[in-house]
């Protein structure tokens, strides 16, 4: 007879480990991906046209390379955090606190739709809804 194999041991090698900035390293089955990080949401959103309100929903830079991400230690402190990673080998370059400033190696925030200096095309308009500020 067989032994039973233990469906929930997993490689050492294989586990991501994230550091919580409030928590420390932690596994990655303790967190969820929030999406890109340093959105900034319209000032106006009434006076958007269809297709962009759908471009600040739905459309997101992605980038191979260094990504600024947001993400939920969801099995711990529930606090979101910014993340650095690196998007063509999965690593993890650096966690913040959301509020504090991003490392310098940080991509530059889209800027929403019908801000100063804001792209008009849909398609480069970026956005979440979820502010980087504290509450």
């Amino acid at each position: 007879m067989r032994p039973l194999r233990q469906r929930w041991r997993i490689e050492r090698s294989a586990m991501l480990l994230i550091t919580c900035p409030y928590c420390g390293p932690r596994p990655e089955l303790e967190f969820t991906y929030g999406g890109q990080a340093h959105l900034v949401r319209p000032v106006q959103p009434t006076d958007l046209t269809d297709e962009q309100w759908a471009g600040f929903l739905y459309m997101r830079t992605n980038t191979k390379g260094v990504y600024a991400e947001r993400w939920r230690h969801l099995r711990g402190c529930a606090r979101y955090f910014n993340a650095l990673r690196d998007t063509s080998n999965d690593r993890i370059l650096a966690v913040y606190r959301v509020g504090e400033a991003a490392p310098p190696s940080a991509p530059s925030a889209p800027s929403a739709p019908g801000a100063p200096g804001a792209p008009s095309a849909p398609s480069a308009v970026a956005g979440s809804g979820v502010s980087d500020a504290p509450r």
